[in-house]
């Protein structure tokens, strides 16, 4: 077991002081688990699939290759907002 050193604000820790009935350790043990359940949850989501990943890669030149050399991203941007208004 390895033991972790946790800094807090001298105002907290005076309110956890007042609180002596929590178990503080088993707290942050808890919210440390939580957490990478969470994260290991996301990472999972967050594989990528190299060959979808080249696909996009393609397309996304084959797109732009057919655009106009004219076309302008930020000219296009604009035009947008102005028709929101």
């Amino acid at each position: 077991m390895a033991i972790v050193t946790v800094r807090v604000e001298d105002k907290l820790k005076s309110k956890m002081e007042k609180l002596r009935h929590v178990n503080w350790s088993e707290v942050i043990r808890s919210a440390i688990v939580q957490r990478i359940t969470i994260e290991e949850s996301l990472t999972a989501r967050r594989s990528i699939d190299v060959g979808l990943l080249h696909k996009a890669i393609k397309d996304q030149d084959r797109l732009r290759a057919k655009s106009s050399e004219k076309w302008s991203g930020v000219e296009e941007i604009r035009k947008w907002r102005e028709l929101r208004k």
